[in-house]
């Protein structure tokens, strides 16, 4: 059962319009009075193209006398849409495909909104770097099991693939796995003090969008930060964003997935940080920055090579 961020949860609405003979200083002056950065153009109830910030620069540095130059003369008329039943993710896949920073957004034939990168960067922060830095090339698999933590349990499963003794590299992930049950929800609540019904009555729960009783969001995103322990060093969490994308069942069996995407030097780092469960669709998706120190003396153990390819 999936609650995606839809493109409608973030855009702006109702959209600002003009028509074709609109001046640019009149466009000009509605976009400042209102701080906003583009206008959408309509004629006869059609849109026919959208105006923003860099027309008017481009204006301004092609003409002598851009004030009643009409908009109909420099606006844009490639314009892309988008519904509003679309996730984000659509969204910004639309945008990078098409090289735009908006898109006019329909409910059916009904002009219903504007959404650009910075509605979506303000709601999801991550959602844009991860189109930039997914898909790089990964290096050839080999799987070690770190010693890292104090302790392990036999239904914890931990792979890594790519890691050395005591560095981490680009490209180098990390999974953990763990069966989330009915006492790691209990323990999470009273240790946390997230006692929301939602997550322990199962009446309440029934009435909610839900249907059931669904797993603490912050119990889940443990799984990273568990994840992450298992990376050579000691891993000290920086920053971490995330989105929630379908909510999990008490009795799940989810995994952690964590990779390395960049070097930020001073052994620092960034990740993508995700959650699957057993199907392979993502519960959570997010990145994280980490900083990993050396680990002590006391620390330091054997790695066993479980694999390679």
């Amino acid at each position: 059962m999936a609650f995606p961020i839809r493109v409608t949860d973030v855009m702006s609405s109702p959209v600002k319009t003009a028509s074709p003979t609109t001046t640019a200083s009149n466009a000009a002056g509605r976009c400042y009075t209102a701080a906003i950065g583009s206008l959408v153009v309509v004629e006869d109830g059609t849109v026919v193209g959208i105006v923003t910030s860099d027309d008017f620069v481009r204006l301004l540095s092609e003409v002598s006398d851009p004030e009643e130059r009409s908009l109909s003369e420099f606006m844009s008329t490639d314009v892309v849409s988008v519904d509003a039943s679309a996730t984000l993710g659509d969204a910004v896949e639309t945008m990078f495909e098409h090289d735009v920073a908006r898109l006019v957004v329909f409910d059916g034939d009904e002009l219903v909104g504007l959404v650009s990168t910075d509605d979506i960067v303000r709601h999801v922060p991550q959602i844009l770097q991860r189109q930039e830095i997914d898909g790089h090339e990964r290096p050839t698999a080999r799987y070690r099991r770190q010693q890292e933590t104090a302790y392990e349990k036999d239904d914890w499963d931990v792979e890594g693939t790519g890691l050395e003794d005591h560095h981490v590299n680009v490209g180098d992930r990390v999974t953990f796995s763990k069966t989330i049950s009915e006492q790691d929800v209990r323990t999470f609540a009273a240790a946390s003090g997230d006692t929301n019904r939602l997550h322990l009555d199962g009446e309440y729960a029934s009435q909610t969008r839900f249907g059931q009783r669904i797993v603490h969001g912050t119990l889940i995103c443990g799984l990273i930060s568990a994840a992450l322990a298992r990376l050579p060093g000691v891993t000290i969490y920086l920053s971490q964003d995330l989105s929630f994308l379908k909510p999990a069942d008490i009795g799940d069996r989810l995994t952690a997935v964590c990779e390395v995407v960049k070097d930020l030097s001073r052994n620092k780092y960034q990740l993508t940080t995700d959650v699957i469960d057993e199907d392979g669709e993502r519960l959570i998706e997010g990145q994280a920055a980490v900083l990993i120190d050396e680990t002590p003396e006391t620390g330091r153990v054997v790695v066993e090579t479980l694999a390679n390819s």
